[in-house]
């Protein structure tokens, strides 16, 4: 049985803790109190709860893919995140920390966005609470989420757009962070993944738990056991960790994380499980892409969710325990993901989910004609349709 983590500490063996200004730990620790007294509070969770139920739309289905369990040669269940109000996991874990931040009497959030789902997820909760919401973004993926920024700003948040570094999701981060030094005492950062400092790996992965707790209940009514694999695509990693959680000491489901190898991973990748090295990145310790001088590295990927130098420490520590398996594909193989759910399921995916998708063709070659997968659905791809549409050449004569 694998012990389950983060210690007091948040550490997960050698990888989380808190790297921090010294001004933001009184708020880290007022954080984690909050967040461990809000979960055990019925009348918190009854109020989580009914708007997940009433407003998100959970319970999300476990859909049976018949086609393409027929082309891949097992039993695959798809679990619909991407049937979510505002289209990706991410709402999840956002309304629920924008809870947290109504009862610490906070008014104010600042949330970083990458693929823009977090971020509309941010505003939409943000919108229905009452919340003034700041969502820092990277120009570059401003530029590649249009849809994304107009829904933000429709939902009444400001986007700052970042135009230092690579232009993306790591220097979103950054900017909130500055922002949250700056206005620490009426700010909340509201993090859309398992990164940061403790308690965020912790706390984005209790409330994202709850998808992997869906399946459970829903795999055992379809078949009566649990699934032989899960598969999730990784950038930070809270739809793999959200899966993941509630069957880490069920030895006999295979766990399996999918990352972004972009062009390659001995060119311009974001595969930090598969290439990277011990650092601190965004106020914890875990797998970074980084230079031999401790420099971070630029990540590539098409999906701009995935387009992240690090990786949740929780996961970074799975790897080391073995208890899960990281692979990679290429931009090529997400695209031809996309495809592969469209042309046979009917359902056009994340950039972010086609990666998992990506991967099932390598997979075929070792799996069992009997084994049940279930594949998280993390997001819907109405966003990536530019991207989409231009790599496959729709419009072209």
């Amino acid at each position: 049985m694998v012990k389950k983590f983060p210690d007091q500490e948040g550490r997960f063996g050698e990888y989380g803790g808190k790297f921090v200004p010294e001004t933001l730990m009184p708020a880290l620790n007022d954080l984690e109190k909050e967040f461990n007294s809000a979960i055990t509070n019925d009348a918190f969770n009854n109020e989580l709860n009914y708007l997940l139920n009433t407003y998100v739309g959970r319970p999300t289905p476990l859909t049976y893919a018949k086609n393409l369990s027929k082309r891949i040669g097992c039993k695959i269940y798809l679990k619909r995140e991407d049937l979510c109000h505002t289209g990706a996991h991410k709402i999840n874990a956002a309304l629920a920390q924008a809870l947290l931040v109504k009862r610490m009497g906070k008014k104010r959030i600042v949330a970083e966005t990458g693929a823009g789902q977090h971020g509309v997820a941010t505003a939409t909760a943000c919108a229905l609470l009452g919340i003034q919401a700041v969502i820092y973004m990277g120009s570059k993926d401003y530029e590649r989420q249009k849809i994304n920024v107009a829904r933000m700003k429709l939902l009444g948040a400001k986007v700052e757009q970042v135009n230092s570094g690579s232009m993306t999701l790591k220097d979103a981060i950054n900017e909130a962070i500055r922002d949250w030094v700056t206005n620490v005492d009426n700010t909340h950062y509201l993090i859309g993944s398992v990164v940061g400092p403790h308690p965020y790996p912790e706390m984005v992965r209790h409330f994202q738990s709850i998808i992997g707790d869906e399946v459970k209940e829903q795999i055992k009514e379809y078949e009566g056991k649990l699934p032989d694999y899960i598969l999730a695509c990784v950038g930070g990693g809270s739809n793999a960790m959200g899966i993941f959680y509630p069957f880490i000491n069920e030895k006999d489901t295979n766990l399996i994380g999918i990352e972004a190898a972009g062009e390659g991973i001995d060119k311009s990748h974001a595969a930090t499980l598969s290439a990277g090295t011990l650092g601190i990145l965004h106020g914890a310790k875990s797998l970074v892409l980084q230079n031999q001088d401790g420099q971070i590295e630029e990540a590539h990927s098409i999906s701009a969710g995935l387009d992240y130098p690090g990786v949740g420490p929780e996961h970074a520590w799975l790897k080391d325990t073995k208890r899960t398996t990281y692979f990679s594909v290429t931009d090529e193989q997400a695209l031809a993901g996309v495809e592969l759910l469209a042309n046979t399921e009917g359902i056009i995916p994340a950039l972010e989910t086609a990666h998992a998708i990506g991967y099932l063709e390598e997979l075929s070659k070792e799996i069992k004609s009997d084994s049940v997968l279930v594949l998280n659905v993390s997001g819907r791809g109405d966003k990536d349709m530019d991207i989409i549409a231009k790599r496959l050449n729709f419009f072209t004569n």
